[in-house]
């Protein structure tokens, strides 16, 4: 696959059609914050020019993103002018076209802060557990619900949280941050899953008729949980159990965890600049443009225009213009990514000239 100078569509993964433009064609893109950009590209190009081990692996990085991390490490970019240029020089920008039977989808994602405690106690009874010693050797490994009901017995646990959502949620977002009754905060960063099928249960509400779906958010999701019981045997319980995949963490000391959570690609995340991308169809590491109108603090849309990066990957994250956004930590942040399920114009830029050749 490669981007020239052609308008003429060319073969993209997963059946999409990947149609060459002009960086001038990106709509929004002479505004945006070029710099900042840059400094998350420049996150992924420090792991992926030192070959350092992904938390999920993705298709391999091609050897000419490789050369274009190796640049942007030995000359970073020092402005907003120097950042866009290097964009320009390197990368050539393609419209996904991914059809209609995949077209071009968003929603967000973002890290959970939650109270924590090491002990278990009446507050905090709903465990946190670190990734097993057999889960590569045993096929098919326990769902979710024969997870919980095998419990501290079986798993070890990390850490204790308040209720059944909020370990839920942050096996859904892939990572958090705990503060301890004592004021330490952990941070919790993804460690492996059972391969379970993953099911939204957001969507399970609402094909149920539960929930309208101009009604569905984050807040409004986790209190018909509580409302309708997290006991085992409970509806709420229940619910979660429909998911089956189930998510295991490690407790993260590293240097490079205190700047984000870290993504699949193994390099921390920055708030509005990293995504998801389906990991079977992307290497980690690629500049895509999103073009879209999307809800702010307030519900009103208003449009977002702006350079990031494949960063990350999740279970739902599946095709070809199928993205999620980074969209920071804590509640704030949670309500914004819970209100976005919007449709947009993705662009990614391959290497100038050679694409994701090998």
């Amino acid at each position: 696959m490669r981007a020239d100078s052609s308008t003429d569509p060319q073969a993209g993964p997963g059946g999409a059609r990947l149609r060459p433009v002009g960086f001038a064609d990106l709509p929004g893109f002479g505004a945006d914050d070029h710099l900042a950009a840059f400094k998350a590209f420049a996150r992924s190009a420090g792991v992926i020019a030192a070959g350092a081990p992904q938390l999920r692996s993705a298709l391999p990085a091609p050897t000419s993103l490789r050369a274009i991390c190796e640049l942007a490490l030995c000359a970073p970019a020092a402005s907003g002018d120097d950042a866009r240029a290097f964009f320009e020089t390197h990368f050539s920008p393609c419209r996904i076209d991914a059809g209609e039977a995949s077209p071009a989808f968003l929603t967000g994602y973002y890290e959970p802060v939650v109270a924590g405690s090491l002990m278990r106690s009446a507050e905090f009874s709903e465990p946190v557990f670190a990734r097993p010693l057999d889960l590569d050797q045993l096929v098919p490994y326990p769902t979710r619900a024969e997870i919980e009901a095998l419990g501290a017995a079986r798993f070890q646990p990390l850490v204790w949280l308040r209720d059944a959502i909020e370990v839920f949620m942050i096996h859904v977002q892939g990572s958090a941050a705990v503060d301890l009754p004592d004021g330490r905060r952990l941070r919790l960063t993804y460690a492996g899953r059972n391969g379970q099928p993953y099911m939204s249960i957001g969507r399970a509400l609402i094909e149920a008729g539960e929930i309208a779906p101009d009604e569905m958010s984050l807040a409004r999701l986790k209190q018909w949980v509580r409302d309708k019981g997290q006991a085992q045997g409970e509806p709420g319980r229940a619910l979660l159990h429909r998911n089956r995949s189930y998510i295991f963490f490690s407790l993260d000391e590293s240097p490079a965890r205190e700047t984000g959570p870290i993504g699949g690609a193994g390099a921390p995340l920055t708030p509005l600049r990293s995504v998801a991308v389906d990991r079977g169809l992307w290497p980690y590491g690629l500049p895509v443009f999103v073009d879209a109108l999307l809800p702010g603090v307030d519900g009103a849309l208003a449009p977002f225009q702006r350079l990031m990066v494949g960063q990350d990957t999740g279970s739902a994250i599946l095709g070809p213009a199928r993205l999620d956004l980074f969209m920071g930590s804590g509640d704030a942040a949670g309500a914004l990514a819970g209100n976005i399920r919007h449709g947009a114009a993705l662009y990614i830029l391959l290497p100038k000239g050679e694409g994701l050749r090998p």
